[in-house]
């Protein structure tokens, strides 16, 4: 380490950090507060545009789009929690420059420069992952789904009646599977890049990790194929990324004679 990327090491009270902390606390809470408010406001657009895909391929069938309730509270309690993911979603940049103005003061200077674009990537792989569901495999899934209704074959007909709370769960179950797949690289190029593992390990292991690609996909996505390959080869796809961009930043050996 030399002496330019030293920090002051003069010791910080230990009240003066539970201040600190407290400051970036509120300032967390304080923006997720706000943003739940607002997302509370527009909690009915917010959820017509998750219900977007669905509605969509209900129409391309000639079916009215509709959604059902069977409590008198549930649309009360799904508009809640709407406001909550859409609030978690909007608040999670402040709480992660919170979190990184907790921390910096005590990184050095080429720490700082190696965790720095893993907060800009974090968000980033996210919404990707998340869009990759919402524009891609929502669509795809909801037509399979809608493909057992059965009418006019002089039988009993198989009409879908979905309630806006199951809805809502598997929406944001699959935003959230695929956004944190999604963060695949940046956590395995953050593991490489502190030295906890290497490339080699990450070739090593390369078979047991497209069995566990498979193994999550079926554990998180709704049990159909299309689904869960749209799910699962993204992350093998990701894992490969992982591996190459975990090149780039992987530290060199260091020899006896640099020692």
């Amino acid at each position: 380490m030399t002496d330019s990327d030293a920090i002051n090491d003069t010791p910080m009270p230990l009240l003066d950090h539970i201040v600190e902390l407290r400051r970036r606390l509120i300032w967390s809470i304080g923006t997720f507060v706000i943003a739940f408010a607002i997302c509370y406001h527009f909690a009915g657009d917010i959820y017509r545009f998750l219900a977007a895909p669905l509605g969509d391929i209900m129409r391309q069938k000639g079916e009215q789009p509709h959604l059902i309730y069977t409590a008198l509270y549930e649309a009360f309690f799904t508009y809640i929690r709407v406001a909550v993911f859409g609030a978690t979603c909007l608040s999670f940049p402040m709480i992660a420059i919170q979190a990184w103005i907790f921390i910096a003061p005590g990184l050095y200077r080429s720490e700082k420069k190696a965790f720095a674009p893993f907060l800009i990537a974090t968000p980033v792989m996210f919404t990707i992952g998340a869009a990759l569901a919402y524009y891609v495999v929502f669509p795809f899934a909801w037509k399979f789904f809608l493909s057992f209704q059965t009418s006019g074959n002089g039988g009993m007909d198989i009409e879908l009646q979905a309630k806006v709370s199951e809805y809502l769960t598997l929406v944001t179950k699959m935003i959230l599977a695929f956004g944190i797949c999604f963060e695949l690289p940046v956590i395995l190029t953050l593991l490489v890049r502190v030295g906890l593992i290497g490339t080699a390990q990450l070739k090593k292991f390369r078979r047991y990790a497209v069995v566990a690609s498979f193994a999550v996909a079926a554990v998180i996505a709704p049990p159909d194929a299309i689904t869960m390959l749209s799910l699962a080869i993204p992350l093998v796809a990701l894992y490969e990324v992982s591996i190459l961009v975990a090149r780039l930043v992987e530290p060199k050996p260091v020899t006896d004679e640099e020692d």
